[in-house]
């Protein structure tokens, strides 16, 4: 639930944004398409294969057997650095920092550690994200296209988890995959790195505002998407029956609260007796000359 502190927040840092412009800001991020269109698994599979759809485009995603899939908030803030790094410096070869605390400062958060310490979490995510592979297929009147590649080509973690604050003689780097580089790098979708930080308790809010902030950069008219079209996109964790359906209707429309407080130019979107309406507006990042 959004607790009354919690909507403060939200709504202090909306405030900000409307002041300032992203790229006035500094704050001009991006992040891949394909996984805006039809997401990750907002919690563990348990299993190595996790498939989305959107529409007539299918996903899926595949793990190595010995680590599993990522899932969750840290790696979709890993993609919107990942990205935003990859567009603004046109190489696939990322330089992720010679200490653990000034890597995770990028995302925002808080070095910690333990079992379910933020240290722990990031470095497991890091690493199924790394050694993901995604598969899309696209089926239109009978014409069929699709594209495959890997998330990383190679990657080295140097860090040391007992002190994150430790500066290393290697500096930690991800290669990118060519094929993912060139689909992040030639259709990124423009987000605010600000909204993406106030929305990072929920991987579905996430999910929810960089699909906002792309679908309503093109929207011509009132559409209402279903509800079934959105579990199918957002919600294939919960399960396809009325309660499941029930659920899923429940939380999503609890983290849209959260994503319009902040991306308040989105403000008429809304509940519809069949589907989520969606009314002509802005989309977050004025368009970039």
């Amino acid at each position: 639930m959004l607790n009354q502190d919690n909507l403060n927040e939200l709504i202090t840092q909306a405030l900000a944004m409307e002041e300032v412009e992203a790229k006035e800001a500094g704050a001009l991020g991006y992040m891949a398409r394909v996984l805006v269109q039809a997401t990750m698994p907002h919690s563990d599979p348990h299993t190595c294969s996790f498939k989305r759809t959107n529409g007539k485009l299918s996903l899926a995603i595949t793990g190595h057997p010995d680590i599993g899939l990522p899932y969750g908030v840290y790696p979709r803030l890993l993609l919107a650095w990942l990205v935003t790094e990859a567009v603004c410096t046109k190489s696939s070869t990322l330089v992720l920092g010679s200490s653990l605390s000034q890597f995770m400062s990028h995302l925002d958060l808080i070095p910690t550690g333990g079992r379910w310490g933020t240290i722990t979490r990031l470095k497991d995510q890091m690493r199924r994200l790394f050694s993901a592979a995604i598969l899309c297929y696209y089926d239109s009147e009978g014409v069929a296209n699709g594209i495959g590649f890997n998330i990383a080509k190679e990657y080295h973690l140097w860090w040391s988890a007992k002190d994150p604050r430790q500066t290393t003689l290697w500096e930690s780097t991800v290669v990118l995959g060519q094929d993912f580089f060139n689909e992040i790098t030639e259709r990124p979708i423009p987000v605010d790195i600000r909204a993406i930080k106030a929305l990072k308790t929920s991987s579905m809010a996430l999910d929810l505002y960089c699909w906002l902030t792309y679908r309503l950069s093109y929207l011509k008219r009132k559409t209402e998407i279903p509800w079934c079209l959105l579990q199918n996109q957002f919600g294939s964790d919960y399960a396809s029956t009325k309660q499941g359906r029930y659920e899923f209707k429940r939380k999503l429309l609890v983290q849209l609260k959260k994503v319009l407080t902040v991306y308040t130019e989105a403000a008429m979107v809304d509940e519809g007796e069949n589907g989520l309406i969606l009314i002509q507006s802005p989309s977050h990042i004025k368009r970039i000359k």
